[in-house]
């Protein structure tokens, strides 16, 4: 079984479960699309569950092994000082921005892994997201100290979202700008994130209401 085939599998199993979700995209689609039999996903993957998770880990792996690269790089230029936000920011979202034509895709299957209670997201979650995410949120409370945790976890998906918007909706964008905006261009969608994300996470913690105190009714 060659490496052609295995690719061939992947790329149709993200297509399938981008579109369709993860229980309604069956094995037999997934063959009949990639032209191949069943033996070969069980050659492969051995089991839907594992074809699954070798759809994410193809996309997961090399975005998350920059991102930390970059942050490698920008925590040994800081020389354990505080990385400079914008330093942070570009370290973080560019390597998922550079992503190109296959973004949109993945982005759907990346909604669906959030949403399908088909999935142990828990499982995919630990075993290739967690320790980037730790770093990272490790490295922006040093540089936004002043900020209470769940001011900066809401900021950050906030940023997230953008940038997931930015990668989903860019013809959108190119057209309501008549061609004058270039999602396509990752460093110029970056700088323009970076732009709009820096002061908004620098800005002050939220305002919280004061929760009032139940009182015990006097005896």
């Amino acid at each position: 079984m060659s490496e052609e085939t295995k690719s061939r599998i992947l790329d149709a199993a993200e297509r399938l479960l981008a579109e369709r979700g993860f229980s309604a995209a069956s094995l037999r689609a997934i063959t009949a699309a990639a032209g191949v039999n069943l033996g070969a996903v069980n050659y492969h993957f051995r089991s839907k569950q594992e074809l699954i998770r070798a759809v994410f880990i193809r996309r997961l792996e090399p975005i998350n092994r920059e991102r930390l690269k970059a942050l490698d790089a920008c925590e040994a230029a800081a020389r354990d000082k505080p990385v400079p936000l914008e330093d942070l920011l570009h370290a973080f979202l560019i390597p998922m921005m550079s992503l190109g034509k296959e973004a949109g895709i993945f982005l759907r299957l990346m909604g669906r892994m959030y949403t399908d209670p088909s999935l142990d997201i828990q499982h995919i979650f630990k075993s290739e997201i967690e320790v980037v995410v730790q770093r990272f949120l490790r490295a922006f409370r040093r540089t936004l100290p002043y900020l209470p945790p769940e001011d900066l976890y809401w900021r950050l998906i906030f940023t997230v979202g953008a940038m997931s918007l930015i990668l989903s909706s860019g013809p959108l964008l190119s057209l309501i700008s008549g061609g004058l905006c270039n999602p396509g261009d990752p460093e110029e969608a970056g700088r323009m994130l970076k732009a709009y994300a820096g002061p908004a996470l620098r800005a002050p913690a939220a305002e919280r209401r004061q929760r009032k105190r139940a009182t015990m009714p006097a005896s």
